[in-house]
């Protein structure tokens, strides 16, 4: 089972808006549906809440450590609470999938993402599960550290907000420890609007 959900971002309200805080607004918006506070735990670097629930005690994470140290926060937490890197949920901005896309998987390298570099350095190993959150690319590599940092126009976000509320009936299953299910959520195709039905032309 899931025993952390580490969403990854900045500190700070200049940052908060930012595409690069998609992990964040995941946590948040799980925290309101959980009714769990979160407060800041210098112990482990960061906002912290505990969640009991039937299978155990549960913890949100946003590391307060700036992106590139996310590591120390998580592997922090997980040491003290005896947590395996497959018992832990990071969630992210993804570069590669466009906004209102997602995908969920366990393991691999980390893309260049310096949030999940430094989580698979500190943890000293890859094998924690990924939430990838669709921000888009800027089409240039050069423009990426500056893209990340900027506020997605309302349309990208309304479909980054899209993502974080189809994702969030999978924590259940992700507590129960049935992944595969919890994956099948994750990428279950949005409903499309049905088209309208062609008017009848008149009789007669």
């Amino acid at each position: 089972m899931i025993r952390l959900f580490v969403g990854l971002g900045n500190p700070g309200p200049e940052y908060e808006d930012t595409r690069h805080n998609a992990g964040f607004w995941w946590i948040d918006t799980l925290a309101r549906q959980w009714n769990a506070s979160l407060q800041m735990d210098r112990g482990y670097h960061g906002f912290v809440a505990r969640v009991n629930h039937p299978q155990g005690p549960v913890w949100l994470l946003q590391p307060q450590t700036y992106m590139n140290l996310s590591g120390k926060s998580v592997a922090a937490l997980a040491r003290f609470f005896k947590i395996t890197p497959h018992e832990i949920l990071v969630i992210h901005d993804e570069l590669d999938l466009l906004p209102g896309q997602m995908k969920m998987k366990q393991g691999g390298g980390a893309a260049g993402h310096n949030g999940l570099k430094d989580i698979q350095a500190q943890l000293g190993s890859p094998d924690f599960w990924r939430l990838r959150l669709g921000i888009g690319h800027p089409g240039d590599r050069a423009e990426v550290a500056a893209y990340v940092l900027r506020k997605p126009p309302s349309s990208e976000r309304d479909l980054i907000e899209s993502c974080i509320d189809r994702s969030l009936p999978a924590a259940k299953p992700m507590l129960d420890g049935n992944m595969a299910a919890a994956s099948l959520l994750v990428h279950a195709k949005p409903a499309q609007p049905k088209p309208p039905k062609p008017e009848r032309p008149p009789l007669g």
